[in-house]
């Protein structure tokens, strides 16, 4: 009977050669990973407590805003707009998006809390006894932009520190993208969802 079998001729191979191999494409793999999808970052400041504390690190989705523009009550990662005056070893904040372009951002009502397009913010991820905001505003968002604050409200330079022209405001082509977990310390892994209160912003306008 005919063999069906295929005897494949075996060529030596240097196995250092095969583990360099290896190993660039693993670079390049994780370079491209890094540079279009996921990257990790460092919590530099305590502009974020309590939800992201000094020296946590976080996963940025980088991919997600090539596809839609970010939303109210994410946190993401930004190069600052010129005028912020961020140092060399500062060059991304990362801040919570609390209005996007077209909204008017308000600070504050009666009962003292930010609104937005008239819906006041019931904002539990405040840093413990911090005010929304020490400082007032009445803001429109211009399109395109982004009205960013960080969660420990007495410790951030953020929008409210930049009121003049538009500067406080964020041009969305400088987004790095969109952090969605904190994983390290392991002890603090967890998601970072978008709180529930701005599902009741209503649209600009």
């Amino acid at each position: 009977m005919p063999d069906d079998k295929i005897n494949a001729r075996r060529f030596p191979r240097s196995k250092p050669l095969e583990f360099l191999i290896l190993l660039v494409v693993a670079v390049v793999v994780a370079a491209g990973v890094r540079t279009f999808l996921v990257q990790t970052f460092y919590i530099p400041s305590g502009s974020m407590e309590q939800t992201l504390l000094l020296n946590d690190k976080v996963l940025v989705n980088k991919a997600v805003y090539r596809f839609r523009d970010p939303e109210r009550g994410e946190i993401i990662v930004f190069e600052p707009p010129i005028g912020w005056g961020a140092g060399p070893s500062e060059q991304e904040y990362i801040k919570r998006v609390i209005g996007v372009g077209g909204d008017r951002v308000v600070c504050c009502d009666p009962q003292n809390r930010i609104t937005v397009n008239g819906h006041p913010l019931d904002e539990t991820y405040l840093f413990p006894g911090d005010a929304p905001s020490d400082d007032k505003f009445d803001v429109t968002v211009p399109e395109g932009r982004l009205w960013v604050m960080g969660d420990h409200r007495s410790d951030s330079a953020d929008s409210r520190a930049h009121l003049e022209s538009d500067l406080g405001t964020v041009p969305v082509d400088r987004v790095a993208g969109r952090a969605f977990a904190i994983y390290w310390p392991t002890s603090r892994w967890r998601s970072l969802s978008v709180p529930p209160t701005f599902s009741g912003v209503p649209d600009a306008g």
